[in-house]
């Protein structure tokens, strides 16, 4: 009779678990159903557990905070707007109007995203490269700095940040500082308590009042963005901590790629950020100020739009230009990303371009940081091998940049991965650039990083274990809620 009545525990556990499983996941109509059978199968397989995970990874924003961002005004975006029929002759005048005109309208019509001309842009792809200037740049800030990161760590990178923070706050400069709670690994008060002293302004992105920490942890503030008196700004990879200067055992060097630019596109960047920080700050609202916006004058020939994409809106802006890149290609597409994880139609446009003749490269790290996501992007990596694509991983230390470049004119560089989550769950900026020269010197930072780069065959896939097989297909069926 005991046994009979633990059949008959079980057997009910597994009924209530089941049904409170479809309830659950099919009562979001929005969702798309991949994602819906990725997160059914984990209520049903793991039971209670499930739910648990359910509840911190698989809620979506509360509708309260979808509707703080959307009702942010894009201020700024007036400076520059003006601008547009001129950009309109100048691209008709360089015999280029119809290789970006579809972008500059996709982006328009989903984004707000401006075109902007005349920038400069600087690429780096080493960290301390790229810190040092950041950090020279922080040094002669005169009016404001506004920073938004995914990650602050509290160590000696992240010291020596709000240390200069503190002395232009000191110095009288508005200093504001935008944090993903669960990327920075916590709330780091003893951190920016010197800088909050002295006048600057830090805040958790999203995090509600109530809670001391943030229960969705799906939903991160993955931008990187640095605007300095409105004139400089940095987007791209790299986050603010002792591993992306090459300082970890784990991952040895860091190889990202991040932009600096100066020109009109940087208002588009603060623009971005005062959006973020009005949704974020319960205490301080942003408005347009010629300080904030000043006209900024010509300082190069690059062109590029700043395309933002989240789970605040139904367009998924950045997968669109990825697609749309792809689909545009005519000879080369050549793709950098630490997590390949890419829905279908990223994976048809791929084969379709392969079949066309066009040849298309994929580097991809040689380590993993997440092992559900690295075997899942070992799945698809062999996909892409079989249909004809060359794939590589990169050896020295780990890969982290997220670049696409097609045929040495259009490139994208931001902090948007090649992954689903990228593409419906992260809050996400990137630059498209529509500059023959910057596609170019992009194109000769994947060549030379083929040369620390092991080439990955059918038969590397084919003489992996039985077990490493099946955690990478298992990997695959969990990719859309990755």
């Amino acid at each position: 009779m005991t046994v009979e009545l633990f059949w008959w525990f079980i057997f009910v556990v597994f009924l209530v678990n089941t049904v409170g499983a479809v309830v659950t996941v099919f009562r979001d109509a929005t969702r798309d159903i991949a994602t819906v059978w990725a997160w059914l199968l984990v209520l049903i397989m793991f039971p209670i557990l499930g739910f648990t995970i359910y509840f911190f990874f698989g809620r979506k924003l509360t509708n309260r905070r979808i509707f703080d961002l959307k009702t942010q005004e894009a201020l700024g975006i007036e400076q520059i707007v003006s601008n547009q029929d001129r950009l309109a002759k100048a691209y008709q005048d360089d015999g280029v109007n119809d290789e970006i005109t579809p972008f500059i309208k996709l982006f328009l019509t989903n984004d707000e995203a401006i075109v902007t001309r005349h920038n400069q842009v600087e690429i780096f792809t080493d960290g301390e490269a790229k810190f040092k200037k950041l950090f020279a740049d922080l040094r002669q800030a005169q009016n404001h700095i506004n920073i938004e990161y995914y990650t602050i760590y509290d160590d000696n990178l992240g010291q020596q940040l709000v240390d200069i923070l503190v002395e232009r706050a000191k110095a009288g400069v508005q200093v504001r500082v935008i944090y993903d709670l669960s990327g920075s690994g916590g709330r780091h008060d003893h951190l920016y308590a010197p800088l909050r002293a002295a006048g600057g302004h830090v805040e958790a992105f999203l995090k509600p009042r109530w809670q001391p920490i943030s229960l969705n942890i799906n939903n991160h503030d993955h931008r990187k963005l640095v605007i300095i008196d409105g004139n400089t700004g940095y987007v791209g990879g790299f986050n603010v901590g002792d591993q992306y200067v090459g300082k970890s055992k784990k991952f040895g060097y860091w190889r990202d790629t991040h932009l600096r630019v100066e020109g009109d596109a940087v208002l588009a960047m603060q623009s971005r950020f005062f959006m973020d920080w009005n949704a974020t700050s319960r205490h301080e609202k942003l408005d347009f100020s010629p300080a904030f916006f000043p006209s900024v004058l010509k300082k190069g020939m690059s062109a590029m739009q700043i395309v933002s994409s989240g789970p605040d809106t139904d367009d998924n802006q950045i997968f669109e230009g990825y697609l749309r890149m792809i689909t545009m290609a005519r000879k080369r597409i050549l793709i950098q990303t630490p997590y390949f994880i890419p829905n279908q139609s990223i994976i048809d446009a791929l084969r379709v371009a392969i079949r066309a003749g066009i040849e298309v490269q994929l580097m991809i790290p040689a380590m993993p940081d997440h092992a559900f996501v690295y075997r899942a992007t070992q799945h698809f990596a062999r996909e892409m091998v079989v249909a004809g694509a060359k794939v590589y991983t990169y050896n020295h230390g780990f890969i982290h940049a997220k670049t696409l470049v097609i045929d040495g004119k259009i490139a994208s560089v931001g902090t948007a991965n090649m992954d689903i989550r990228s593409f419906t769950l992260n809050f996400e900026v990137n630059a498209f650039m529509y500059d023959h020269n910057l596609a170019a010197e992009l194109e000769a930072i994947f060549e030379n990083d083929l040369l620390q780069s092991t080439e990955l065959s059918k038969e590397y896939f084919e003489n992996q274990s039985y077990w490493l097989k099946f955690k990478q297909n298992f990997s695959r069926l969990l990719a859309p809620i990755m």
